[in-house]
């Protein structure tokens, strides 16, 4: 009977040593909030360490028209605490390396909002959220601007207009005869047709 109690104490004394150096909690954000006790467990010290890197989100793609208005939202599917402080990043390229990013704003919006997008804007745009000194979470938004088309038909159909007629004229002088009148109409007739199939020709690309 004694060499079995003895045998259940040592299986018990080794197994928790066994369990006491493979213990590992992961942090985590569950659906009810940040669990700011998220921790590992630090079988050398026998304490909880805090997580010490924020959450990184996968990055979102956003496509704007040049001179539109762009928003975007700073949102996570969990609640998050009420001293929470938002700052904004901006990077020229799409990409998620943090040395890359330049600050643009700093404060409790979630909002970052281009009024007039152009194409100067065009990059990766990153919001974290802090609690105090603590990043929560990182966000990325790669926004790409796609140029409006009109303005480029009117300015092809301005040069078009100045390339094809003398001086720039689309009418001949007042003071010019009968004869130069007649003699110009073949040439203004095919500027205006050839205006139109350009025309024609940007309308179905």
């Amino acid at each position: 009977m004694l060499p079995s109690l003895w045998l259940v104490f040592f299986f018990n004394l080794f197994s928790n040593i066994f369990l006491s150096q493979n213990v590992l909690c992961q942090c985590f954000m569950h659906s009810s909030g940040f669990q700011s006790a998220g921790a590992v467990y630090n079988c050398v010290t026998c304490q909880y360490d805090s997580c010490e890197f924020p959450l990184d989100c996968p990055g979102m793609d956003i496509n704007a028209t040049e001179n539109s208005r762009t928003q975007m939202w700073c949102e996570v599917p969990f609640l998050l605490p009420e001293d929470i402080q938002v700052i904004w990043r901006v990077a020229e390229v799409k990409t998620q390396q943090v040395d890359q990013f330049k600050e643009v704003t700093a404060g409790v919006d979630r909002l970052y909002s281009i009024p007039s997008t152009s194409l100067q804007h065009q990059g990766t745009y990153q919001c974290e959220i802090f609690s105090g000194q603590r990043s929560i979470v990182r966000l990325y938004f790669y926004l790409t601007v796609t140029p409006e088309v009109s303005s480029g038909h009117t300015e092809l159909q301005e040069i078009f207009d100045l390339s094809l007629l003398p001086g720039g004229r689309l009418l001949p002088d007042p003071g010019a005869s009968a004869c130069c009148v007649l003699l110009s109409l073949p040439l203004l007739l095919t500027a205006c047709l050839t205006a139109l199939f350009l025309l024609l020709f940007l309308s179905l690309g």
